[in-house]
């Protein structure tokens, strides 16, 4: 479904990530894990277009995406949760979700989301400002779904969440996959959600990719040791 080749990106003159290959199977879910600093945030923003590619390919579906702006590989299918969020703080929870609904046209909130996230039927009529960081990051979710995509992209979803949501939300984006098959890559650096989660962990260390283990077989102790400081 997705496949990353060679993939160099650079900030300037400081290449970030060195020639990173991952593939990602329709359906699976992959958790990217390490410290901060490590390029998981980049390799995120790579993806989506927003940082350059210094050299190697991305595609999705055998297609191509490098030459791509970001809003070309959002009607490609591809989809992208932020760090932090960045909802629109002022607009309500439906006008959020539907700014999601410009890529492919449509004009009402599939009641599908609403059904995956019974809070923000509740308060669809509310500012995202006023939500707790859980139900924001349900809204963002929510938002990035509602371009109809093949692959999820979420940076850091669990970050300044509390521990029995992670749980849910761990529950939540495996029913996601499995309803609407979809692929979903998470940086992560939370060990328990990404078990939790993902068919297959790999951890990436000064931006290169030191393990990829499928989740039966991981050693968790072994991947600890990589994000602790």
């Amino acid at each position: 479904m997705l496949a990353i080749s060679d993939l160099h990106v650079a900030y300037g003159h400081a290449e970030v990530l060195h020639g990173l290959n991952v593939k990602v199977q329709p359906n699976e879910i992959v958790a990217i894990m390490g410290r901060n600093g490590m390029g998981k945030t980049t390799l995120m923003k790579s993806l989506m277009g927003i940082v350059p590619t210094k050299s190697g390919s991305v595609t999705m579906n055998g297609q191509e995406l490098g030459a791509l702006k970001s809003y070309e590989r959002v009607a490609r299918g591809l989809a992208y949760v932020p760090q932090g969020r960045m909802i629109f703080s002022h607009m309500t929870v439906k006008e959020n979700i539907e700014t999601g609904l410009v890529a492919h046209g449509g004009k009402d909130v599939p009641g599908d989301l609403y059904e995956l996230f019974p809070v923000l039927l509740e308060m669809k009529g509310r500012r995202g400002g006023n939500l707790s960081g859980g139900q924001q990051q349900q809204l963002a979710i929510a938002r990035a779904l509602a371009t109809k995509p093949k692959v999820l992209l979420l940076d850091e979803p669990t970050e300044g969440i509390q521990p029995s949501i992670i749980k849910d939300m761990a529950r939540t984006l495996k029913k996601i996959r499995d309803d609407k098959g979809l692929s979903i890559i998470v940086s992560e650096q939370v060990l328990s959600f990404a078990l939790d989660v993902a068919d297959r962990v790999l951890v990436i260390e000064n931006g290169e990719i030191v393990r990829d283990e499928a989740r039966a077989g991981i050693d968790a102790a072994q991947i600890a040791r990589y994000l602790s400081v």
